[in-house]
C-alpha cells in the first residue's frame, strides 16, 4: 500500500475530497515523523509501536575485500507489531 492508496481509501470510505484526504494523510505522517525525530515513541493501538534506537560505532568487514571498516554510530527506526496485529495476520 502506498501513500496514494491511503489517500484514495480515505476519499472513498469517509467521503472527504481528495485534497482534504491528502492533507489528513500528510498531517498524520508529519506528526509521526516529528515525534520520532524528537526521540519519542509512537504507539498506535491495535497496530504496533515505532521507536528510535541509537546504535554505537562498531567494526565491520567489507565482504568483497575482507578489509575491516568502521561502521559509524546512527539512529535506526524499529517497529514492533501489536498482539492484535499479529493475531490478525496469523488467523
Amino acid at each position: 500500500m502506498t501513500k496514494a492508496n491511503l489517500i484514495d481509501a480515505l476519499y472513498e470510505k469517509v467521503g472527504l475530497s481528495k485534497k482534504e484526504s491528502s492533507q489528513i494523510v500528510e498531517l498524520i505522517f508529519e506528526l509521526i515523523r516529528s515525534s520520532l525525530e524528537k526521540g519519542g515513541k509512537v504507539k498506535i493501538s491495535g497496530f504496533g509501536n515505532f521507536n528510535v534506537r541509537s546504535k554505537k560505532v562498531r567494526r565491520g568487514r567489507n565482504p568483497q575485500t575482507g578489509e575491516e571498516i568502521k561502521i559509524s554510530a546512527r539512529s535506526v527506526l524499529t517497529f514492533k507489531a501489536s498482539p492484535v496485529l499479529k493475531k490478525a495476520l496469523n488467523s
